[in-house]
Order: C-alpha cells, then sequence, then structure tokens
C-alpha cells in the first residue's frame, strides 16, 4: 500500500493518493492539526498537485508493523520526499509516519494517519 500511495503521488494523481484512506469522518490525519474525513484530507494536500506546484518526489522507508487485530496494523514508517537537482536527488524533507490501516474487502486502508 505504501509503495501504492507514493507511486500516485509521483504520477500527481491526488484522487488515487487520498483513495488509500478509508472514507468517513473517523478516518484522521494529524500534522499541522487535526484533519477528519478524506475530503479534508484532499483540501490539505491539492495545492501540491495543482498545476506549476512543487511536488518532491515521495517515497516510505518501512520500519515496524504491528498486528493489531486480524485486519488491523500500525505501520511505521520514514517518509522521504526529494527533488531532484543537477542530476541528483536531494532530500527536501523527511519525516516518521504512524499510520493505523485496515483491510476492508482485502485492500488496506488508512484509518489514522500521523505525520510529522
Amino acid at each position: 500500500m505504501l509503495a501504492r500511495a507514493a507511486a500516485n503521488w509521483n504520477r500527481g494523481d491526488l484522487d488515487a493518493f487520498v483513495d488509500d484512506y478509508l472514507p468517513g469522518d473517523s478516518t484522521t490525519f494529524i500534522g499541522r492539526g487535526v484533519l477528519r474525513g478524506p475530503d479534508a484530507i484532499r483540501r490539505a494536500y491539492a495545492p501540491r498537485f495543482a498545476p506549476g506546484a512543487t511536488r518532491d518526489s515521495l517515497s516510505f522507508v518501512l520500519l515496524d508493523v504491528d498486528p493489531l487485530a486480524p485486519d488491523v496494523a500500525n505501520v511505521i514508517a520514514t517518509y522521504v520526499l526529494a527533488r531532484r537537482v543537477s542530476g541528483r536527488d536531494s532530500v527536501t524533507a523527511q519525516g516518521p509516519t504512524s499510520l493505523v490501516m485496515r483491510r476492508v474487502n482485502g485492500r488496506w486502508r488508512i484509518v489514522h494517519d500521523h505525520s510529522s
């Protein structure tokens, strides 16, 4: 799921990127405040996907997957944003992310996202 999320981000597909969040207002994103629901999350990310906006390349370094229940897991990773400068990738930001994920109809979806 993290590889798919990064691929969707990197090709500029905001709708596909946000589709990894479970629909409903109980889904939360904590970054510079608390957002509730995929629509609020989409609005927060939209400026990065606007025509002409700078959106660095996204990747994840998986650190830990802790199963909490048969279809629930806590995933801890580092997100890495990088920009190609003079033929080299230069990291512009990185930080921890903690994702509580639920498997719904065979697909892992993000229920709670805390990224700093």
